[in-house]
């Protein structure tokens, strides 16, 4: 293993020589990326422990993170590596933290990121206190970002790999957070990370990413949200001008931005642009609506006295964008120096300065 893994490890902060070793709790979810941490992290000299956190009990298919094939496959790259493996549960604060937050939010017309919310309450938090509990001195992840320091202060930073680096689910990290995790694979590709797991003769080699949300793996959010909560009341579909063109099957069925799926025939492309949980109606506008240039947003991370020069992203899966950002009484104004496709209430704002993130918020309009 040693010969397969020094190629890499010379890119990594966290090569050891000498000394005690560490202890770190790593999360292995059964694929890939946490396989292949593990296995950097062994090598890198730490006293390693996998824990797969079983965090949700319901309905799933057999590919779920918390599903009996997910623990297996993380149980055997244990066994490979002969590290401890054992499987915690978690599914209260999973669903008192992540769950309801889910549901809460896409009743309220809004479109949560719940693994953000999954990062900040229960990965790094209720999984930290753990292993702080059974005396690790760090816990990782198979995550693409890195985590740097000077002068006592940690930064979080994009990964090597741009098309795969995670900064956005993770701009919510603290300084006691960050100074207690690694994330290894930081300077790997995802191609080089499936090579090395071939390499080492891992069965998660060639396992295919997770697509959807972990606790609802076939994709329908509505009907998992009316399965706890019930059903979403039937409303009306009006354009901008406030007139009735439709019936919508229940808000929770929408997202701000989305074109597919709506049910109506306009005879031009229509898009969702504002969804109001008050008088249960949806407002519909034709290409060109979806775009917008500011918006507001709270529950920042950061503090900010005046106004700032940065980048900004508005979704995972797109390129964060020049902007200016303002204070205001609840939280910042972001005017981007472009129009911004789908700015969506729920989702988070992540700033950058350069590689570096600043911090972010949730979106509010």
């Amino acid at each position: 293993m040693s010969k397969v893994i020094t190629e890499w490890t010379e890119k990594t902060p966290f090569q050891r020589s000498g000394g005690n070793n560490p202890r770190v709790i790593i999360g292995m979810s059964g694929g890939v990326d946490s396989s292949v941490a593990a296995a950097l992290l062994k090598e890198q000299g730490y006293d390693v422990i996998g824990v797969t956190m079983k965090l949700w009990d319901g309905e799933q298919t057999d590919e779920g993170c918390c599903s009996l094939s997910a623990v297996n496959d993380a149980r055997r790259v244990a066994d490979l590596l002969d590290i401890p493996y054992y499987v915690m549960n978690f599914e209260k604060e999973f669903n008192e933290f992540v769950i309801k937050n889910f549901i809460d939010e896409y009743k309220a017309g809004r479109t949560p990121n719940p693994c953000i919310c999954c990062n900040k309450y229960v990965k790094f938090h209720a999984l930290l206190n753990k292993a702080e509990a059974l005396g690790a001195d760090y816990v990782a992840t198979g995550h693409y970002a890195k985590i740097s320091e000077k002068d006592g202060i940690y930064y979080l930073q994009r990964a090597a790999d741009e098309k795969k680096d995670q900064t956005y689910f993770l701009y919510d990290m603290n300084q006691n957070q960050l100074s207690k995790t690694l994330m290894p694979l930081y300077a790997v590709t995802k191609d080089k990370t499936r090579e090395m797991a071939r390499q080492l003769g891992l069965n998660v080699a060639n396992k295919k990413d997770s697509q959807e949300i972990c606790f609802v793996p076939d994709g329908d959010y509505a009907s998992f949200i009316e399965g706890i909560a019930g059903k979403s009341p039937e409303g009306d579909f009006i354009d901008e001008e406030g007139n009735k063109i439709g019936t919508h099957k229940g808000i929770i069925h929408y997202t701000v931005g989305q074109r597919k799926g709506l049910g109506i025939a306009l005879g031009y492309p229509a898009y969702v642009t504002k969804i109001d949980p008050i008088t249960n109606k949806i407002t519909i506008g034709a290409k060109g609506s979806q775009l917008g240039s500011a918006l507001n947003a709270s529950n920042i991370t950061f503090n900010l006295e005046g106004e700032m020069r940065c980048t900004a992203k508005i979704r995972y899966n797109t390129k964060d964008a020049p902007c200016t950002v303002y204070p205001t009484e609840r939280g910042v104004r972001v005017v981007f120096d472009a129009m911004q496709s789908a700015i969506t209430p729920g989702q988070a704002v992540v700033f950058y300065d350069g590689d570096t993130v600043i911090g972010g918020g949730i979106i509010d309009a």
